[in-house]
């Protein structure tokens, strides 16, 4: 099952959407006013010890029926996670990308090499935006890009979906000196999630999706590419494991898992610029471009 945060048609509060199949839209918040967001849908089901899906079916023939495609149209941030981590150099392609960018080219190759994933912290819920809202780029940096990723969704550290994450890097901060990593990555507007989480009823298997990124300008394709989730060297389950390791977790918290689309080092995303990720089963988040 796909779930999606929309704005309710009461001013101030919001509706949890769930998507069964391709035509079933209900709005389950109908059903119950304890079931307003995916994070309180998580918490009913880690208190009956049932899966999220099978509390949301018990809850359909409650719900009032809602419009598919305006479940995709209208999507808010599907969730808001306390934390946004995401992981480096879990590609090869991501590997070449930061030594051509970087002047300490060897600490990436020891990371891509190791056991131990580079881990860090993306966004806190006020630096992410949702489908059709605006990514940042910083001001002070010239070369900006997205980054495309499959996210992991976790409540109370188990893994309960997957949604698609854009991790907006400034990659000549980053290249100036790895140790200025935070600045080229956390800002104001630096991560985008949605259109909604997709559970593993959808999700069989998170390294086996494909993957696109399509960056339009003045209503012009100027970077398209594609790739799968197969390409990973490093697995879910591991980025996971590391991420728990001596680390109180909030209750919800999403983990974007690296990318393998990285445009080339001669382009930089501009202030209009539409970009579309596509990941199998997810869907698309879509955002434009704002300079913060």
């Amino acid at each position: 099952m796909r779930y999606y945060r929309l704005p309710s048609r009461e001013q101030g509060t919001d509706s949890l959407v769930v998507v069964d199949g391709e035509d079933d839209a209900y709005n389950l918040t109908t059903a119950s006013d304890d079931l307003g967001s995916f994070t309180e849908l998580a918490r009913a089901a880690n208190a009956s010890n049932r899966t999220i899906d099978a509390i949301a079916r018990d809850r359909i023939p409650d719900a009032d029926q809602f419009e598919p495609d305006r479940a995709e149209r209208d999507a808010l941030l599907p969730v808001v996670p306390d934390e946004v981590w995401a992981a480096g150099v879990t590609y090869s392609i991501s590997e070449e990308a930061r030594k051509a960018e970087s002047g300490k080219p060897e600490v990436y190759i020891d990371v891509y090499d190791s056991d131990r994933p580079e881990l860090f912290l993306k966004a806190t819920p006020s630096r992410t935006v949702g489908p059709n809202d605006a990514i940042g780029v910083r001001g002070d940096s010239d070369w900006n890009v997205p980054e495309p990723e499959l996210g992991v969704v976790l409540h109370r550290e188990e893994v309960v979906g997957y949604t698609i994450g854009n991790d907006v890097s400034s990659r000549d901060i980053e290249g100036e000196n790895p140790l200025y990593l935070p600045q080229a990555k956390v800002y104001d507007r630096c991560c985008s999630l949605g259109p909604c989480v997709a559970t593993g009823d959808v999700i069989e298997d998170p390294h086996d999706l494909g993957m696109s990124l399509t960056i339009e300008r003045d209503g012009e394709v100027v970077f398209e590419d594609e790739t799968t989730t197969a390409e990973m060297a490093t697995t879910c389950e591991t980025l996971v494991k590391y991420l728990r390791r001596h680390n109180d977790l909030p209750e919800t918290l999403v983990l974007l898992t690296g990318t393998a689309l990285v445009p080339p080092d001669t382009f930089t995303l501009n202030e209009g610029d539409e970009v579309t990720i596509d990941i199998d089963h997810i869907g698309e988040l879509v955002n434009d471009t704002v300079v913060v």
